[in-house]
């Protein structure tokens, strides 16, 4: 519709990345969402990421399900490749596409409407393949498109915009994603884009899948007194397991936190970024002191966020099976389909 285009005009003080891009090349069509609403803010957050990390539009794959959610893809990157597929399968579409192109970076927007009912076992075998994802899902803990019930997400004791209570248990993306196995998990709000930015950023350059959940909260169904998911309660009660942020590999910078649990680091840009101490006993690369940390502040009401846990040494998907390091579309047809005397020799190996 013409009357949702952007202006195509770019002031020219605007800031070019390695590219010679603007962040205005890497936006999409105007939002149709309701105004103030989470997902918009993750929306600004994704362009600033990709625009800071310099990546081609056209090396770019956006996905997504069905919902309110998955409404986000088209709002940024116009020039990349994107498929919304049936509601809650975009987890094996991205496979299928990873599989036959894992040169382009995958960014999978979902909800959780879209990833923890409908499309929760497709989300879980992604996971275990260790597919090369960002997998964002922007939980708001109600379905927006369907007039506010209570999403799989919703917490116990969190009133809807009518006053009912939810007495079903949640399920946490996060826990989830720790006892699957994931690689990659963090979680965010997307009124904190400070912290959020630099969590999508290292979560797209992750060798595995990215699984970052980001509390949205909807200011229609889901933003009043006695929800849990709401812009209020989040800033209330959100509670930062470390300090975030992203940089990109480089010469080592060496230096040490002081006295005072925080350190000024002059960047290899000049740029000057303040480090501060996390809890002693973190450490986001031990999945079960991880899984027992979450546990513990969940119980005192607390949302913890930050970059939670990360492993980088289990292979992907494509390493798991030894896949070409090219594309699968670049491979010559003859290769692909060496004929049948190729297939007969290689049933005989399984007789």
């Amino acid at each position: 519709m013409p009357s949702i285009n952007k202006p195509v005009a770019v002031h020219p003080s605007l800031k070019r990345n390695e590219l010679g891009l603007t962040v205005r090349d890497y936006e999409g069509t105007m939002s149709t969402l309701c105004a103030g609403c989470g997902h918009d803010s993750i929306t600004a957050a994704l362009i600033r990421a990709i625009w800071e990390l310099s990546l081609p539009p056209h090396m770019i794959a956006k996905l997504s399900g069905i919902g309110c959610s998955s409404k986000t893809p088209a709002y940024f990157v116009n020039g990349a490749h994107g498929f919304n597929s049936a509601h809650g399968r975009m987890a094996p579409i991205a496979t299928g596409a990873n599989a036959a192109n894992r040169e382009l970076t995958y960014i999978g927007i979902s909800g959780d409407g879209d990833s923890l009912s409908i499309g929760l076992g497709h989300m879980c075998h992604a996971i275990r393949r260790n597919l090369k994802i960002l997998y964002v899902i922007e939980n708001n803990g109600v379905y927006g498109l369907t007039k506010g019930q209570f999403s799989a997400s919703a917490d116990v004791g969190s009133r809807s915009k009518r006053k009912e209570p939810n007495r079903m248990a949640p399920i946490d993306p996060v826990s989830l994603g720790l006892s699957l196995g994931a690689t990659f998990i963090a979680r965010s709000f997307s009124g904190d884009k400070e912290q959020l930015v630099p969590i999508l950023k290292a979560a797209m350059t992750h060798r595995g899948f990215a699984l970052v959940d980001v509390l949205s909260p909807c200011v229609t169904f889901n933003d009043h007194e006695g929800s849990t998911k709401s812009y209020m309660h989040v800033r209330q009660q959100a509670r930062a397991a470390t300090e975030t942020d992203f940089v990109q590999p480089a010469a080592e910078i060496l230096a040490s936190i002081g006295q005072n649990g925080a350190v000024n680091v002059t960047m290899h840009d000049g740029s000057v970024v303040a480090f501060k101490g996390v809890p002693p006993d973190y450490d986001p690369t031990d999945r079960e002191k991880v899984f027992g940390f979450m546990q513990e502040r969940q119980s005192k009401g607390e949302i913890v966020t930050g970059l939670l846990y990360i492993d980088e040494s289990v292979p992907d998907l494509h390493e798991m099976n030894e896949t070409p390091a090219t594309a699968l579309i670049k491979v010559p047809y003859e290769k692909l389909c060496p004929g049948s005397a190729a297939l007969d020799k290689l049933q005989e190996d399984f007789r």
